[in-house]
C-alpha cells in the first residue's frame, strides 16, 4: 500500500508539472507539489517507522496547509489528489479516527472561494473521494494484517505439528519397548529358565529334560512369532487369547520352569477392551518374570478379580522379600505407564521373609 501511494504521489507531480509547462503559470504550486512530494514519500516512511502519534499529527498538520495552497493556486486533478493521498495516509499512520475525520471534513473546504452551488456540488465530489480513500485504505490495511496473522497462525500451525510428530515418536517408541521387554524380554527369560531346568535335571531324568526342553522351543518359537508380528506392524494390538486363558497359559509355563503357580477367577467375568486386556496380562507376565528371576520362590498366585467398577490382578508370591518394594526398573516402569494411560494404578509392595505382590487395577 506504501509503495502504491508513493507511486501515486510521483504521478500526481508529473501531472502537476505538465499543467504548469502547458500553462506556463502557477510555478509557486510546483514548487510546493515537489515539497508535498518529498516529505510523502521520504518523510513518511521517517515518521511511520516512528510509530509515535505526535509525530504523525504533526506531519498531517505540516501537509494538509501544503495541499490545501497547492488547490488554492492550480485547483485541478493532480492537487485533488495530493489530497487523497494525504487521506490514505492518515490511516496508514493509524491516527485516532476521528483525527483521521476532521483531515476528511477539512477536505471539502479547499472549494470555499467558489460560489455556494458550485463549490457544494465540487466539494461533495471531493468528500465523497476522500471518505471512499479512507475505506478502501483501512480495508487494505485489514487485509494486509490478516495476511500477516494468517502467516504467524501458520507457522504455530507448523511448530505445532512438528511437537506433535516428536510427541508421537517418543510415545510409539516407548510403546515398542514395552512390548519388546514385555513379549520377547519374558519369553527369552521363560526359555533361559527352562534350559537351566532341563540341564539341572539332565543326568538324572532325560525324559523330564526333553519335556522342558521341548517347552523351550515352543516358547522360543512364540516369541519369534511375536517378533515376526510387530516387524509387520507396530502399531496393532497384540492379539491374545481370552484373559483368564492366557494367564493359565502363563502359570503353566512358570510351573515348568520350578516355581509352582496358580490362577484365581472371582467375580463376574465379562469383556474388556484390548487395552485392558493387554495392561492386565502384561503385569502378570511381568510379576511371573521377576518371580523367576529374583524372588527364590517355591509357589506364586495369580489372582484376576471383577469387581464391579474395574478390574485388579495380582501376582504374590512365597519368596524372601524385602523391606522396600522396588520402585524402578523398565519392566515396572511400563507397567505403571499402561495403568496411567487406562486411569488405574500400579502397586508393589513387600516384606522381609512375606514375598512380593505386585497389583494392577484398572477401570473395567
Amino acid at each position: 500500500m506504501n509503495r502504491a501511494l508513493t507511486v501515486l504521489t510521483f504521478g500526481t507531480l508529473l501531472v502537476l508539472l505538465i499543467g504548469v509547462v502547458a500553462s506556463g503559470e502557477s510555478l509557486p504550486s510546483l514548487v510546493l507539489g515537489a515539497v508535498f512530494t518529498v516529505l510523502a514519500t521520504a518523510g513518511f516512511s521517517w515518521v511511520r517507522a516512528r510509530n509515535q502519534p505526535a509525530w504523525s499529527l504533526g506531519y498531517v498538520a505540516v501537509q494538509l496547509p501544503i495541499a490545501f495552497v497547492v488547490f488554492s493556486l492550480n485547483a485541478g486533478v493532480a492537487a485533488t489528489l495530493l489530497l487523497v493521498v494525504l487521506v490514505s495516509q492518515c490511516v496508514l499512520l493509524r491516527l485516532p479516527i476521528a483525527a483521521t475525520a476532521v483531515v476528511v471534513g477539512l477536505v471539502p473546504f479547499v472549494h470555499l472561494g467558489m460560489s455556494w452551488d458550485e463549490g457544494l456540488r465540487e466539494g461533495l465530489g471531493i468528500l465523497v473521494a476522500a471518505m471512499f480513500a479512507a475505506i478502501v485504505t483501512e480495508l487494505l490495511q485489514r487485509e494486509q494484517r490478516a495476511r500477516v496473522e494468517l502467516a504467524e497462525a501458520h507457522e504455530r500451525l507448523r511448530d505445532y505439528a512438528a511437537q506433535a510428530e516428536r510427541l508421537a515418536t517418543v510415545q510409539e517408541r516407548n510403546r515398542v519397548a514395552r512390548d519388546i521387554h514385555d513379549g520377547l524380554g519374558h519369553s527369552l527369560t521363560v526359555v533361559q529358565m527352562q534350559v537351566k531346568a532341563a540341564r539341572a535335571i539332565l543326568p538324572t531324568d532325560t525324559a523330564k529334560a526333553d519335556e522342558v526342553l521341548s517347552k523351550a522351543q515352543e516358547q522360543a518359537e512364540a516369541a519369534l512369532a511375536e517378533v515376526r508380528r510387530s516387524v509387520r506392524t507396530l502399531r496393532e494390538p497384540r492379539d491374545i487369547p481370552p484373559l483368564p486363558d492366557a494367564l493359565q497359559a502363563l502359570a503353566e509355563l512358570t510351573s515348568a520352569a520350578g516355581v509352582t503357580t496358580s490362577v484365581a477367577i472371582s467375580g463376574e467375568r465379562r469383556l474388556l477392551s484390548d487395552e485392558t486386556r493387554e495392561a492386565l496380562f502384561r503385569a502378570a507376565q511381568e510379576g511371573l518374570t521377576n518371580v523367576r528371576k529374583h524372588a527364590q520362590a517355591t509357589r506364586a498366585d495369580v489372582a484376576l478379580d471383577y469387581a464391579d467398577t474395574a478390574v485388579r490382578l495380582s501376582v504374590r508370591d512365597d519368596g524372601a522379600g524385602s523391606a522396600s518394594a522396588p520402585a524402578s526398573g523398565f519392566g515396572l516402569v511400563g507397567l505403571r505407564e499402561r495403568a496411567e494411560h487406562l486411569g488405574g494404578r500400579l502397586s508393589v509392595e513387600s516384606a522381609p521373609g512375606a514375598g512380593y505382590t505386585l497389583s494392577m487395577e484398572v477401570p473395567g
